[in-house]
């Protein structure tokens, strides 16, 4: 897998974490092992100039996904599809201030943002309630399992 993490932000990313974190997400939800994924954090103008020009929404927001190839994740009889899995752009900003207003570390909400934005580019959405249960248990899932095996 070609994991690239770029921190832009001025935040001091763990680069290392983030991108083992991906890995981990892309190899349970059994993403072709050649998928390429980039997850970029940036500063509030950046990621609010994005969700406007590409989203049409103003302001900043915590996480952008972007897919490419439109992969799906793997089934257990299948083949997964080689391909571009697309770009997560992230704001640290936003997510102190989220994870300020949950409980819990700028870190720890950094992760749940990139495991969210990465199942959004698997095509996982929540706009619907059932949509919303599945994407949020499976989000919840992945992050307890990654943080047993990774602490």
């Amino acid at each position: 897998m070609s994991i690239e993490v770029l921190d832009e932000s001025g935040h001091g990313l763990d680069v290392g974490r983030l991108s083992s974190l991906s890995r981990f997400v892309m190899d349970r939800m059994r993403v072709h092992p050649l998928a390429e994924l980039c997850v970029k954090a940036v500063d509030e103008p950046t990621i609010a100039a994005l969700n406007e020009k590409w989203m049409e929404k103003e302001g900043p927001t915590d996480v952008l996904a972007f897919p490419m190839d439109e992969l799906r994740p793997g089934l257990v009889n299948e083949e997964p599809e080689e391909g571009v899995l697309g770009d997560l752009v992230l704001c640290p900003e936003i997510a102190a201030q989220q994870a300020q207003a949950a409980g819990h570390t700028t870190d720890q909400e950094i992760e749940l943002l990139t495991v969210h934005g990465i199942l959004h580019l698997l095509g996982y959405d929540h706009a619907e309630p059932e949509e919303h249960r599945v994407m949020f248990d499976l989000q919840d899932r992945l992050l307890a399992q990654w943080r047993e095996q990774a602490d």
